[in-house]
């Protein structure tokens, strides 16, 4: 359910409805013919999501650059689920193209829950906790042979300076609106703070649409498709964009974060935000208040002195 901005122009994405998905299904499986098909409520923007009767979903790339993660998650999902201790997507089924659609596609297992939110969260320093638990335990899983960073996952994984070129165009559209001297301090900090080069896995998108809750508690992780292996101090931009202050100590603390990957994971949550600001200046809806409100948990949480500059 990736609402990331892309490094380029938008992928030029195609439509997919339920009769298109369903004549998908009965070509490809026939076994699950007559399950009803129906789309998903708020089903992302990377893919085209349907039910799939009541226990399996449908998931169509909506663009050819989408489409990369398919042959990934098939091949790495089941070797991480196992080792992991909330449950994640199951792929049951592969899909080719045909009736029309142009790209591989997914059959699933449907995992129940709702899309985290801070007025969901039941106890928010114990969901903070589950999750420091679930990317310790992702981070540990053997690296060996894993996807390193690329298009297939946006170069998640890589270097922050990759975003540079986003965050200066955001930055010189916000002058006069935010702190943005504050915020190319953040950005530069980020950017100076060194990486020590053990790679490990990263879901790549650790973000609330892909975090689902049952009764308020963290229930279950998904869309790997930005996953691999190199930095994981992506997946820390969660930290201000979710969990409240008493959280975000406590995700620091069960992950033994040194200064130096905090001011990267800051750097994340920063470059995304500050795109996201910029594109919805002026706006009075939610997605543009939302993204005051980080940027401001991002400009507290920096300005109160709760870390030191990296280490060189």
């Amino acid at each position: 359910m990736s609402d990331t901005p892309h490094l380029g122009p938008a992928p030029e994405r195609i439509a997919v409805d339920a009769e298109q998905a369903r004549r998908l299904v009965a070509g490809q499986f026939p076994q699950w013919t007559g399950l009803p098909v129906e789309p998903v409520a708020s089903g992302g923007w990377d893919n085209w999501t349907f039910h799939l009767g009541s226990q399996k979903s449908v998931r169509l790339p909506s663009a050819s650059e989408y489409a990369e993660a398919v042959d990934k998650e098939h091949q790495w999902l089941p070797v991480l689920a196992p080792q992991l201790p909330l449950p994640i997507p199951r792929p049951l089924a592969k899909g080719e193209p045909d009736a029309g659609y142009p790209y591989s596609w997914s059959i699933y297992q449907w995992l129940d829950g709702e899309p985290a939110s801070l007025d969901r969260i039941a106890d928010p320093v114990r969901f903070a906790l589950d999750l420091a638990e679930f990317l310790a335990a992702l981070q540990s899983v053997d690296t060996a042979d894993g996807p390193r960073p690329g298009l297939h996952n946006w170069y998640r994984g890589g270097t922050l300076r990759t975003y540079d070129g986003l965050a200066q165009r955001a930055l010189a559209a916000l002058g006069g609106h935010v702190n943005v001297d504050l915020a190319r301090e953040i950005w530069n900090n980020a950017l100076d703070a060194r990486w020590d080069g053990v790679e490990t896995w990263l879901h790549g998108d650790i973000a609330q649409g892909n975090l689902l809750l049952n009764d308020g508690e963290l229930a279950a992780v998904i869309d790997f498709g930005t996953c691999g292996v190199g930095d994981p101090s992506c997946d820390l931009a969660v930290a201000w964009t979710l969990l409240s202050a008493d959280g975000r100590q406590a995700f620091r603390e069960r992950l033994s974060l040194d200064d130096a990957t905090w001011a990267r994971g800051r750097g994340w949550a920063l470059w995304k935000t500050l795109v996201t600001c910029s594109s919805t200046l002026g706006d009075a809806d939610e997605p543009a208040a939302n993204a005051l409100r980080v940027l401001g948990e991002i400009f507290s949480e920096y300005t109160a002195g709760a870390v030191t500059s990296p280490q060189p």
